[in-house]
């Protein structure tokens, strides 16, 4: 008999989201801003029962199911995401007829992400990526009246559809080889994959299924319109959280399970990495559409995490789970804040309506919303790197990882990259802070304040205090080697 506590998590999300169905449905449109409360409670308690469970391992299931620090650890990254998302969704969702069916879809594709991170056999892993999948397919064209909403869940909906398949044709192939769906079995007959020229095909297969899925260049046409189309809210789950679970995916697959066929995919993460952090921070520097920007930098950030593949030293691999933290909170907040602006500009009927997340609607925003002026200078620092922030310590494990592993080189373009990227960033604070304001000043909702000082709250505390959040990501870096 399994015990099913290990899975309390994983539990409180799929009975929270039900039970907020269930109930939606008996709602006034008035009376449903209680769900958004409730679904901020289940994620709350759901943290909870993650950190309770940190140092817990266990496997279940015949063992498709592996509960250690690295699942722990990127459940946590989910749920820190989901929170976020959830309290910024209570005024995103206000007087709405489909509160119930929002929060549902936004707990389930955080159960997908969860049972990702946990997945020990590619049977369990397809299954919850696509559970995420659909879930974050349907948010992205939440807005049906919004063509861009449309577009950009159109665009993620059929490249996602071609991701999955060659994740799948890429599985069969390592089945076919090994005989077993199972990733630990795979590791422990890797040999089979290396000598078999079929293990080569199906690495070409599994990077570029999970390239989509984290966005790396040339894998990644459908991120700045997905991301700039879906509601901000949504953008700021799809960029902070579904795009980890890609990462928790492949780090599980290619450290582990792909381990004898190294030197075949560290060379293409090498090109990868290097590829999509130059290509997005070059593209983000001509941008006008600030989640766009956004969509672009977090391209760039991908190419830092994909490091951690190329490096794969115990530091490195710190750096790479570290950084997704970090990142969370970063480029989380950032939609938010961008989610904010969105609200005033089409409340207040004011600015370019057509474009609200334009960059000229950010003028003055120092004056006329103080608070999301402060938290968004925080997080495009944070973004670029710079102390006392979470991401200026995550890129510095990442990046004098690379140095002491002997590849300078990658380094340099790294930290290159970093330097073009605080040309948009201030670009962005210079529009805030030194521009005049195009309209009187307005009251941020709660909802919006509370999400966006938990966001900067979590990118401060990492830069300030990163020792116990370094310990985490050491422990599930350990797992991996």
């Amino acid at each position: 008999m399994e015990n099913l506590m290990l899975l309390a998590p994983e539990i409180a999300v799929v009975a929270t989201g039900l039970i907020i169905l269930l109930m939606g449905v008996f709602m006034s449109p008035r009376t449903k801003n209680v769900l958004g409360y409730l679904a901020t409670l289940g994620v709350l308690a759901a943290l909870v029962l993650t950190v309770q469970s940190f140092g817990t391992e266990a496997t279940m299931f015949s063992g498709t199911v592996s509960i250690d620090a690295l699942s722990q650890f990127f459940k946590l990254v989910f749920l820190a995401v989901t929170l976020i998302v959830s309290v910024a969704s209570i005024k995103y969702n206000e007087n709405s007829d489909h509160t119930e069916e929002f929060y549902t879809l936004v707990l389930f594709a955080t159960l997908g992400m969860m049972f990702v991170a946990s997945a020990n056999d590619f049977i369990l892993l397809f299954c919850a990526f696509e559970l995420a999948s659909f879930a974050t397919y349907a948010l992205a064209g939440f807005e049906k009246q919004n063509p861009k909403s449309l577009e950009g869940a159109m665009k993620y909906f059929l490249i996602g559809a071609v991701s999955s398949a060659l994740m799948l044709f890429g599985i069969s192939f390592v089945y076919g080889a090994t005989g077993t769906t199972s990733i630990s079995t795979i590791a422990e007959n890797a040999s089979l994959l290396a000598e078999n020229p079929i293990g080569l095909v199906a690495v070409v297969l599994l990077i570029a299924g999970f390239g989509f899925k984290m966005a790396l260049v040339p894998f990644h046409m459908w991120a700045p319109d997905a991301y700039q189309g879906s509601p901000s809210v949504v953008s700021s789950l799809l960029a902070a959280g579904s795009k980890k679970m890609g990462f928790v995916a492949a780090f599980r697959v290619f450290v582990v399970a792909l381990a004898a066929l190294q030197p075949d995919w560290q060379f293409t993460f090498a090109i990868l990495a290097v590829v999509t952090m130059t290509f997005g921070n070059v593209i983000a520097v001509s941008q006008t559409s600030v989640k766009r920007m956004l969509a672009y930098s977090s391209l760039a950030q991908a190419g830092y995490i994909a490091m951690a593949f190329v490096v794969m030293t115990p530091m490195a691999l710190t750096g790479g789970i570290f950084y997704t933290l970090a990142h969370a909170f970063m480029k989380g907040g950032a939609f938010i804040a961008a989610a904010a602006v969105v609200w005033m500009i089409t409340t207040q009927r004011t600015g370019d309506l057509e474009v609200p997340d334009h960059l000229d609607n950010f003028r003055g925003l120092g004056k006329r919303m103080p608070l999301t002026a402060l938290c968004m200078t925080i997080f495009v620092f944070a973004l670029a790197g710079i102390p006392p922030t979470a991401g200026f310590m995550a890129k510095f494990v990442l990046f004098s990882s690379a140095i002491q592993a002997g590849m300078t080189w990658l380094a340099v373009i790294a930290i290159l990259n970093s330097a073009l990227s605080l040309f948009y960033y201030a670009r962005l604070v210079r529009y805030m802070y030194f521009l005049s304001p195009e309209g009187k000043k307005i009251g941020l909702p709660f909802p919006y304040a509370a999400a966006l000082l938990l966001s900067a709250a979590g990118v401060l505390a990492m830069g300030l205090w990163p020792e116990p959040f370094l310990q985490w990501a050491m422990e599930a870096a350990k797992v991996l080697i």
